[in-house]
């Protein structure tokens, strides 16, 4: 089983994140031989917190040292924070991301015991019970198209600002428009930055990243050769229904408004790229429970306690069902 060491931290940053981490070396598809960093923290049923764009597995720490009792894994998307760094935007392709994660969730025994081909090696050993999905962000459709591959092994969904849900005529919000234009949308990216220095516009209040905070975020893609998966994952979200995403993306959609399971919606009201987009996930996914907040985008800085509330309902709700069946 190819688990590496996991990279080092600034002394800075070591504080911040006291979680328990590690890597793994890819060993099949395009990206064979790059490495994927993640916290793998903690022992009892699992969770899957994935994060989006331009964060890295930093966003979680505040959510996952409210889940004891839990493992929580919390990968890096290649490209972001210690994971290896794809040279081009467009190597960034849903399809790509998907087979880096099975993987991943294959190797740490997530798949089951069926499906590893060894056990992981943080003692937690394959899980019998299910897991739990949480996504924000890219991390929403990203989970739900690893659940379509998986879907025996879903317990629970948590959403946060984020979109599953493939529109009959994708246009992408202005920020995602700016990121295909020519030329400028090259500089901004690559050569400034974007939106690394500008995420606190994003946030409720503001100064909730700030700081060390804001300076961890940026740190991973510090270097103008490591900026691809910004500009990546923007061009990533469909412009047209022709946009190669769109194929993608359908099986997870698909699979989510067909989940018998427990789902539950944490939406930050206040984000300006996505807050208006809890209303349709209310429409298509009209089981889930909601929690309403007046967070930004980012809501794991502003409302880690609800996120974390969101998973153990969720948890309970689906171990209640699974001992009904017994």
């Amino acid at each position: 089983m190819p688990f590496v060491a996991s990279p080092p931290l600034p002394g800075w940053l070591e504080p911040a994140l006291p979680l328990t981490r590690r890597a793994y070396a890819l060993e099949r598809g395009p990206d064979a031989g790059r490495v994927m960093h993640m916290i793998d923290h903690g022992q009892g049923p699992p969770v899957l917190l994935l994060h989006g764009n331009p964060t890295w597995s930093f966003l979680w720490r505040e959510v996952i040292r409210r889940l004891p009792g839990r493992r929580c894994v919390a990968p890096d998307l290649l490209g972001f924070g210690l994971s290896s760094k794809l040279p081009r935007s467009r190597d960034h392709q849903v399809e790509r991301h998907l087979a880096a994660l099975d993987e991943l969730f294959v190797a740490l025994g997530l798949a089951g015991a069926d499906a590893a081909t060894a056990p992981p090696t943080n003692g937690a050993g394959a899980p019998r019970e299910g897991v739990l999905l949480v996504g924000q962000d890219w991390g929403g459709p990203l989970v739900v198209g690893l659940a379509a591959r998986h879907p025996g092994r879903v317990a629970g969904l948590v959403l946060g600002n984020t979109s599953v849900l493939v529109p009959s005529r994708p246009r992408g919000t202005l920020f995602h428009r700016f990121a295909r234009a020519p030329l400028v949308s090259q500089v901004a990216f690559r050569l400034l930055g974007f939106p690394l220095r500008s995420l606190h516009w994003s946030q409720g209040d503001p100064a909730s990243i700030r700081g060390q905070v804001a300076r961890a975020y940026r740190w991973p893609l510090s270097r103008v050769r490591d900026r691809a998966g910004p500009l990546g994952l923007a061009r990533m979200v469909p412009s047209s229904p022709d946009h190669p995403s769109v194929a993608a993306l359908r099986p997870g959609a698909e699979w989510v408004q067909a989940f018998a399971g427990p789902v539950h919606l944490v939406w930050g009201e206040k984000d300006p790229i996505l807050g208006r987009a809890l209303a349709k996930h209310v429409a298509a996914l009209p089981r889930a429970v909601v929690t309403r907040t007046q967070a930004g985008h980012f809501l794991q800085e502003e409302v880690p306690d609800l996120l974390a509330a969101a998973v153990q309902e969720v948890g309970a709700r689906a171990e209640a069902a699974a001992a009904a069946r017994v």
